[in-house]
């Protein structure tokens, strides 16, 4: 998973720990874990949503201002599935010692 450089840190601090995502079909499973440019972040669920269940606090957890601002940037190619994946961060000794 990627997140916009100004989201980055609110995942590491902890401050975000779920992520909209609009795809074709989830490109993330549970369990899995991907690299951000210091650490990791390992998913805990993805759960289908509507359009409808992304409300204005959902996009603050999200690291965003508001619904507009969060919508602006979670469609990721032709998608019209909507995912709410909630994840949480490894950082880099955390993540390294979790592949051994």
């Amino acid at each position: 998973m990627i997140f916009t450089k100004r989201l980055r840190d609110g995942v590491r601090s902890g401050e975000i720990t779920c992520s909209v995502r609009i795809w074709i079909q989830p490109r993330v499973k549970v369990g899995g874990r991907y690299a951000m440019e210091e650490g990791q972040i390992e998913v805990d669920s993805i759960l289908p949503i509507t359009l409808a269940d992304i409300t204005p606090e959902l996009a603050r957890a999200s690291g965003f201002k508001g619904v507009v601002d969060l919508l602006k940037v979670a469609k990721h190619g032709r998608g019209e599935n909507i995912y709410l994946v909630r994840f949480h961060y490894l950082p880099p000794a955390r993540a390294r010692r979790a592949r051994r």
